[in-house]
């Protein structure tokens, strides 16, 4: 997940009023001052940057860690207003014991090279952990292609073969477009003509629009992402963290 930069000149700009505040004995806008006014204020902002440079730079560590913390709070809020539509939409497909004691939850797109770097871990901690309960949430993110995918997976479930069908597309490397996508739903057995017809179903649509939609409330920019207790991780993650986290939302940390 990229971390957002605070804008340079934003934050140039609001030194400079930050200084002109300073230097004016009352509240004032431009054509209080003359151009030559204005000119040597400007002059003196410049001389103080360029002689105190350290000061731009706690200015956008500060900025940044501003903008890190409010997006930390607003995903915070988000997710305790939408847990039942994360943890148990019965649109989303599950893995794992269904009455585990925790639940992870995973954002993820077919044509990311993250998500099928982290999937052998996954699959090793839903057979390993027999109380784990896992939700997979499409989210395709990266094109058409993608929701293709998408929604070739929903579709899948009609015919019982999700979970085949997710693992054969986790699995599958290189270029990712409709034909290798029907290509892989024939190799697991599915039937490809209905699949065609069951991808354009209300339900399906529905499900993509309602993660999509989730998503953005939760303040994801990237796949994967995981949920899980309290907790949003951003990014690819290995076995030893998968594992931590969900213990820790076991004990209640």
């Amino acid at each position: 997940m990229s971390i957002i930069q605070p804008a340079r000149p934003l934050l140039v700009a609001l030194l400079l009023c930050a200084a002109f505040a300073l230097t004016a004995p009352r509240p004032a806008t431009a054509s209080d001052f003359t151009p030559d006014q204005k000119k040597q204020i400007d002059a003196l902002i410049q001389d103080y940057l360029e002689n105190h440079p350290d000061m731009l730079l706690k200015a956008i560590e500060k900025a940044d860690e501003k903008l890190k913390s409010d997006a930390k709070d607003r995903s915070a809020k988000a997710l305790a207003d939408h847990r039942q539509q994360v943890f148990d939409d019965p649109a989303s497909p599950t893995a794992g014991n269904p009455n585990g004691n925790v639940t992870l939850v995973e954002f993820f797109d077919y044509r990311c090279p993250y998500c099928k770097q982290v999937e052998p871990a996954l699959e090793k901690l839903i057979g390993d952990d027999r109380q784990l309960r896992f939700v997979f949430k499409e989210f395709p993110v990266l094109g058409p292609d993608s929701e293709t995918a998408a929604r070739v997976a929903l579709a899948a479930r009609k015919q019982g073969k999700y979970d085949a069908f997710h693992r054969a597309m986790m699995a599958t490397s290189g270029h990712i477009d409709e034909a290798v996508i029907y290509k892989v739903a024939a190799s697991v057995g599915l039937d490809v003509d209905r699949l065609r017809q069951d991808m354009k179903s209300p339900d399906v649509d529905k499900e993509l629009k309602a993660n999509l939609d989730l998503g953005k409330k939760l303040d994801l920019d990237g796949t994967p992402s995981f949920i899980v207790g309290d907790t949003i991780i951003p990014g690819a993650i290995g076995a030893d963290d998968l594992k931590q986290l969900v213990a820790n939302a076991r004990s209640g940390k």
